[in-house]
């Protein structure tokens, strides 16, 4: 249509990702290079729409970070992970890079509380992305390159910060669409579109059944997030799809029927959230004082484009869709990830690589806002297959079969596997790279809103939710057994020995609040807190820090564990059977960095570190300091199996295990009576508690870890 040749983001650049398993090496160099530039500064283009230093400080969404936090975030990713896998000697600026380090989903772990932040002046981040666009820009031209790109290159960390930093362009721009009007201004650079007319009569299309194929091998050419490996393979029923997106005038429909409020169609979940919301209607909707319906788009508000696809959570859509089958006598519902993928496929829409321009309304290629919904057509007589706005399905995210993390982002995903994100699938106007191939899984929880809509399904085919799922992680089970699986070896268990220690070793100390810095999956912090009035653990993996967090929510977790070869045991641990159910309410978890730690957390009266200085990069960071977390008399003990090894620490960060320049022998302990000997006073002899990681039922890691009392002077 001319639509989308009238209209133009003429000041941004939006190359499509970058094929990573061919060409010529020193051309894929700069095609990396432009790649990066032209996502930093479309970034920083977004940001201009702001009208002062105000908004970066303003909450948008009382479940997101400030502004400022996501404009200093993008930029922190790239050094946090070049630090982490040691492609960079030193950081550029270890508060900033505490600070905007996590904060990308509602989670416990992403520590919301805003008493927790020293947010930095806009100026201050802005001077940092200069510093980082410059270390970037260097190490493009200074690093080695080899083709195919893949998982182990310091490459693939370039663009796995460039693809991050894409999805937070979605992501932010959805914020700023939630900052009060005046704090925004309009932009030439993003242009909304100015196209209505009557929105079309929707229908159902009859869909042949069939196989399909979700994921893909280490060998694709493309830049892939961890959940988008593997291969699962399903055989899809007859479906019938709505040929368009539903439009702002088919919802109405739906609110006008009362549906925000009658229970009757939504799910505990969405009734929860409906009444708590008590909006009547999605929340980019607005009536003005003549009770017209407006749109809120990114930057302005505008007559309601009835055309345009609405926009609205996953418990709305789902409500919508109960509603519309009792209206039509049908069974309709959101289409699972599966029937998503074979719509694709029927519609014969073409992936990334295969685009000259792209084929919808999406990667900033027609307007920085939805069109009408009969703009662009795909195969099969549907429309929007691709873009305008996301679309929301009846599945939960969960790694496909061959699953793995990223060694250098093992938080991408795996909070995610909770059952309570659903996958969205087909981009929006605004998704650009990794977001606008086949391949791409992206989930948020069910209230959250995104650039996202939906299109209705009929079919009689059930959607199966695994809604109670073992922990198969083999990084997180061995802690799991270790921390709440039964005696294997007649060992205590490590975890309520260490709490039982530092409890016995407080004697009269007050017992206001503890930290437990190496939590794992959470059982010591439980076990403190029967003697404390408030227990914070932290740990740099979310990946284990999700168990403890579901055991506060739930009450219980359960895992698989390896006996031999291909078979398994399920297990499953209540706090109560534990004794523990009380700690439920006096433990919260959080991710943090040892070796950079933010230094808001401060005035317990207790603080163990367990078994985590020896896998720090810098564990002298937290040493030096750890005194100013301390209250008067406090305790520190430091559990370390002494174990240093270049695969976790530099051997010039080592504590101990070495010999020094005249020949002598430094153990742990001697180092750790030189850093704190200023400010604490060793109280006792250490005790050694030994412990095992069970990988099979005949095979375990034994180790014996070193306890060490320090009390505060």
């Amino acid at each position: 249509m001319s639509l989308a040749k009238n209209l133009s983001l003429d000041e941004i650049e939006s190359p499509l990702t970058t094929i990573l398993n061919d060409g010529d090496p020193e051309q894929k160099r700069e095609e990396i290079r432009r790649y990066f530039h032209s996502t930093f500064s479309t970034y920083e283009k977004l940001f201009e729409v702001l009208k002062s230093d105000e908004a970066y400080f303003t909450r948008a969404d009382p479940l997101r970070h400030p502004l400022i936090f996501y404009w200093g975030h993008t930029a922190v990713f790239f050094i946090n992970k070049l630090v982490l896998g040691k492609h960079l000697p030193e950081r550029l600026d270890p508060f900033l890079e505490r600070t905007c380090a996590v904060g990308v989903d509602e989670m416990s772990w992403d520590d919301l509380n805003e008493a927790h932040y020293e947010w930095p002046t806009v100026q201050t981040v802005t001077d940092y992305r200069n510093k980082v666009r410059e270390v970037i820009d260097q190490l493009i031209t200074d690093m080695p390159i080899d083709l195919p790109i893949s998982w182990d290159s310091p490459f693939w960390i370039i663009m796995m910060g460039i693809e991050h930093e894409r999805i937070h362009l979605e992501t932010s721009s959805v914020l700023i669409r939630q900052l009060p009007l005046d704090q925004v201004q309009t932009h030439p650079a993003w242009p909304i579109c100015t196209e209505d007319h009557d929105a079309p009569s929707n229908e159902l299309i009859d869909v042949k059944g069939g196989m399909v194929k979700i994921g893909k091998d280490r060998n694709s050419g493309l830049y892939g997030w961890d959940n988008e490996y593997g291969l699962y393979e399903s055989d899809v029923a007859d479906f019938s799809a709505a040929k368009y997106l539903v439009s702002n005038r088919e919802y109405l429909k739906f609110v006008e029927d009362g549906g925000y409020e009658n229970k009757a169609f939504w799910t505990d979940e969405g009734w929860n959230w409906a009444t708590y919301e008590n909006r009547g209607m999605p929340r980019f909707w607005r009536k003005n004082d003549a009770g017209d319906y407006q749109l809120r788009c990114m930057l302005e508000e505008i007559p309601m484009p009835w055309s345009w696809p609405v926009e609205t959570n996953y418990l709305e859509a789902k409500a919508f869709c109960n509603w519309k089958a009792e209206k039509i006598g049908k069974s309709v519902r959101l289409p699972t990830e599966e029937e998503w993928y074979r719509l694709l496929d029927v519609s014969k829409t073409p992936d990334v690589t295969e685009w000259d321009q792209a084929p919808g309304n999406i990667n900033l290629e027609v307007a920085a806002s939805s069109v009408p919904v009969d703009t662009f057509e795909f195969g099969g007589g549907f429309y929007d297959i691709l873009g305008n706005v996301w679309q929301h399905t009846e599945t939960p995210i969960s790694g496909l079969p061959g699953f793995q993390v990223h060694p250098l982002y093992d938080d991408f995903s795996t909070p995610t596997f909770d059952t309570k994100h659903n996958i969205i699938k087909g981009g929006s106007w605004i998704a650009t790279g990794n977001e606008t191939t086949r391949d791409s899984r992206y989930a948020f929880r069910r209230h959250f809103y995104q650039h996202a809509g939906f299109r209705y399904f009929e079919s009689d085919a059930p959607v199966v939710i695994n809604d109670d799922r073992y922990e198969t992680d083999p990084d997180v089970v061995p802690y799991c057994e270790q921390q709440y699986g039964p005696d294997a070896l007649g060992l205590d268990n490590f975890s309520e020995r260490i709490a039982q220690i530092c409890l016995d070793r407080l004697g009269d100390r007050p017992r206001g609040k503890a930290m437990e810095i190496g939590c794992k999956t959470g059982r010591t912090c439980f076990e403190l807190a029967v003697g404390f009035e408030k227990v914070t653990g932290f740990d740099p993996t979310a990946r284990t820090i999700r168990i403890g967090v579901e055991m506060v929510d739930k009450g219980y977790t359960q895992w698989e564990t390896p006996m031999e070869g291909e078979l398994v045991e399920y297990r499953q641990q209540h706090l109560k059977d534990l004794g523990l159910e009380a700690s439920r309410g006096k433990v919260e978890f959080l991710q943090a960095d040892l070796s950079n730690m933010k230094s808001i957390y401060q005035g317990y009266d207790l603080i163990l570190v367990n078994n985590l200085l020896e896998r720090s990069y810098q564990p002298e960071n937290f040493l030096k300091t750890v005194h100013e977390r301390l209250n008067p008399r406090g305790l520190l003990v430091i559990a370390c199996t002494n174990d240093w090894s270049t695969d976790c620490t530099e051997k010039e960060h080592w504590l101990g295990g070495y010999k020094d320049p005249t020949g002598e022998s430094v153990f742990t302990r001697d180092t750790l009576q030189r850093i704190l000997g200023d400010h604490f006073s060793e109280k006792s002899d250490p005790v050694d508690v030994p412990f095992t990681l069970r990988k099979t039922a005949r095979k375990f890691e034994h180790y014996v870890s070193e306890l060490t009392f320090w009390e505060r002077k």
